[in-house]
């Protein structure tokens, strides 16, 4: 593997605050621009340049976390370089690229895209980690073996994680939607974590307690939240969660070693209004700070 930053398309727009080189940053932000697994309403390949582009609205300022984003050092890579069609290429190119952004001692968050892409980030993080615990945001459990015939269906990506995930230690947050299979899978595993909007993320709290200095990476499929708050997303699923309810996730995680993280399933096209973007551009900006901690 390469640490070639030829593998990025760098034409679009860059996060705010960020810049271009890796020289001297401590995380590396990076796109995803696919979708080719969509199994209801596409269109996540337009969600990273859509957050790019908002972000120009929101503060560089995060009170919550009393950080700045122009007081942290942070690259905007780009896009990863990727294929049209099936997605095990395109899971083996964010693979690569996720090396790469390793390689130059950055730590990797990465903007979706669907949530089939996640595995490839994984896997390249756990050849350093091996201890890893992976944390998911999620409306559905994502379990599944295949999905209209695809293993890497975005359907699938929970299950594509945990067959690179050398822990084994998977956490989801949030799930209320999957098959009868999947939810008893949750359970025999104790894999799902209680989280109830407006409350303190006390269950999580008090799970990741012994893991504490261990290496965590976080995925958050947008479709967690509510859609009422984040209408734009290929598979909304009602009896979400709300803005005070992931902040409620960061006050636990900015106690722990967060090593990665992505922010998928974002289809812009689909929110009129740009609320769900703009959202979703927030939900970067605390991933950014929780990373530079």
């Amino acid at each position: 593997m390469t640490n070639n930053l030829n593998a990025f398309e760098t034409d679009g727009g860059l996060f705010l605050g960020a810049q271009r080189k890796p020289a001297g940053c401590k995380i590396g932000l990076y796109g995803v621009p696919y979708d080719g697994t969509t199994s209801f309403r596409p269109g996540a390949r337009f969600g990273p340049s859509a957050i790019r582009e908002v972000s120009a609205g929101i503060e560089t300022y995060c009170s919550q976390l009393d950080l700045d984003l122009n007081e942290l050092k942070f690259a905007d890579l780009g896009a990863v370089s990727i294929p049209l069609g099936a997605p095990e290429p395109v899971i083996r190119a964010v693979q690569n690229s996720t090396q790469t952004i390793l390689k130059l001692g950055l730590k990797p968050l990465m903007l979706g895209g669907e949530h089939s892409i996640s595995s490839g980030a994984i896997s390249a993080i756990t050849n350093i980690h091996k201890d890893l615990i992976l944390v998911q945001l999620d409306a559905h459990a994502d379990l599944r073996e295949e999905w209209l015939g695809s293993k890497h269906s975005h359907a699938c990506a929970m299950r594509r994680c945990l067959e690179v995930l050398p822990s084994g230690k998977l956490f989801q947050i949030g799930i209320r939607s999957g098959t009868r299979e999947e939810f008893a899978e949750l359970k025999k595993e104790s894999r799902l974590i209680k989280h109830f909007p407006g409350k303190a993320a006390t269950e999580l709290s008090t799970t990741l307690q012994k893991y504490m200095g261990q290496p965590i990476y976080l995925t958050v499929d947008l479709d967690w939240f509510d859609p009422s708050v984040l209408p734009g997303t290929g598979t909304p699923e009602p009896g979400g969660f709300f803005w005070n309810d992931f902040a409620a996730i960061i006050n636990v995680l900015r106690k722990h070693n967060l090593i990665g993280a992505d922010v998928v399933e974002l289809s812009p096209q689909l929110d009129i209004t740009g609320i769900s973007s703009v959202l979703a551009a927030k939900v970067t900006r605390s991933l950014i700070m929780l990373l530079s901690l």
